[in-house]
């Protein structure tokens, strides 16, 4: 099973979101890292009432086997009256400025 593919079902089972994108983005990475770097953008209920540090606790609490195997994880949490405010769209990630830059 693939990085993507274990973060997708671990948010899933913890989060029970309304909306989950997990994108990789690996291919922003210097080097030959092809599972290292992720973007998430979960849209869940289970973030109302929640300060964004408490909800990237809850991301990282999930996937806490799985940062000490990543290099980047950039962390889009929202409600989802928020995802509809924003209608869907987040931020880019930077490239990577690591590795053999």
């Amino acid at each position: 099973m693939q990085m993507q593919e274990i973060i997708e079902n671990k948010l899933t089972a913890s989060l029970s979101p309304e909306f989950l994108d997990v994108i990789n983005e690996s291919h922003m990475h210097s080097g030959p890292a092809t599972e290292s770097h992720y973007k998430v953008v979960a849209v869940t209920k289970a973030f109302e009432g929640k300060m964004l540090i408490a909800r990237h606790r809850m991301i990282n609490a999930a996937l806490a086997d799985e940062l000490k195997q990543i290099h980047a994880l950039a962390l889009h949490t929202m409600t989802p009256d928020e995802y509809f405010e924003k209608a869907g769209k987040v931020a880019d990630s930077p490239q990577c400025e690591g590795g053999s830059k």
